[in-house]
């Protein structure tokens, strides 16, 4: 695992969307898995306009769902795919055939997990998985306690995520208490995880993240076993004892 220590917030995202920039402009049509949530947002606005200023073009990327709510429209604020269209596949021109989704149409959905698992492998893994850290260590949805091989599947929301969820959608009531998620096998296969994390709010989880025990109950705590592993965080996320570590 290694780590970058950025300034501040603007300074992360600065530096995330070079580092992207920089991946992309070596290989055109990698495989990404991108996260929402607020961390990455202005890392993709960012990249959006290192495009538009034509110093990366992102649209030969291959972009798959990183996680869904289930039972949540597409035209629906709350979701997810709606709000990676709206930061990353619009403002980046990726055309829709390029962006593999999980589909949660078939009234199975871990037969549709199955089946997204199972592409995500025939198409060579994910050359990029960008995360946000969760307030309980979850990547994607893989909720404590998950394995370091948890497959891709359907997950109840923990209390942490709800509680985490409702500023998005105007109230705990309004989070849809079950999501789709891709596994922790797939996401630590990734050739590189960058995991984003920013904020005082997020220095305690962070630092079990990174100096406390690898355990289930920290799923992010995984990523340390990976040398494929690239931690940016900024200053107040880090704290002073992990900036000078």
């Amino acid at each position: 695992m290694k780590t970058r220590v950025y300034d501040d917030h603007a300074a992360l995202s600065r530096g995330a969307a070079l580092a992207l920039a920089q991946a992309i402009g070596e290989k055109p049509d990698l495989n990404i898995v991108v996260a929402t949530g607020s961390t990455p947002m202005d890392s993709y606005a960012e990249l959006a306009a290192m495009q538009r200023r034509g110093e990366v073009n992102c649209r030969r990327l291959h972009v798959f769902q990183l996680d869904a709510y289930l039972d949540v429209a597409d035209d629906d604020p709350r979701s997810l795919y709606g709000w990676m269209k709206r930061s990353f596949l619009d403002p980046l021109e990726i055309p829709d055939e390029r962006v593999f989704r999980m589909d949660r149409g078939n009234a199975d959905p871990q037969r549709n997990c199955d089946a997204h698992a199972a592409l995500v492998r025939a198409r060579g893994g994910y050359d990029i998985a960008v995360l946000g850290l969760g307030p309980n260590g979850h990547l994607a949805f893989n909720e404590p306690p998950s394995m370091r091989d948890a497959p891709t599947r359907v997950v109840p929301l923990s209390e942490e995520s709800i509680v985490s969820n409702a500023r998005y959608w105007g109230g705990r009531d309004r989070v849809p208490p079950l999501s789709v998620t891709a596994g922790m096998d797939l996401l630590l296969a990734a050739k590189t995880l960058m995991l984003l994390v920013s904020g005082e709010g997020k220095r305690e989880i962070l630092r079990r993240t990174m100096a406390g025990p690898v355990t289930p109950m920290v799923p992010s705590s995984y990523i340390r076993e990976t040398a494929r592993s690239l931690v940016l965080a900024d200053k107040a996320a880090l704290g002073e004892s992990l900036v000078h570590a």
